[in-house]
């Protein structure tokens, strides 16, 4: 299957723009200190549930840009 030029870029620009957006998310869990994440100083089923969710989403963006690079990749071979 080949991709199109602005679909490959669409791909890879989604992936980095995942890790962006789940990184801040993952640092700004581990510093709430509104009682949802934590209680009694350990975490709780939000965190549990909040970081799966990352953690999900990493894997899931990871996936998505490494299919934009290679489009792109194959792109700049080809051109």
């Amino acid at each position: 299957m080949k991709l199109s030029r602005p679909v490959s870029w669409f791909l890879l620009a989604f992936g980095v723009w995942s890790w962006i957006i789940w990184i801040t998310f993952v640092k700004n869990l581990i510093k709430d200190s509104s009682g949802l994440a934590f209680e009694d100083g350990g975490p709780t089923a939000y965190f549990w549930v909040h970081l799966l969710l990352a953690v999900v989403s990493f894997v899931l963006g990871t996936v998505v840009g490494v299919i934009g690079l290679r489009g792109v990749r194959a792109l700049r071979r080809t051109s």
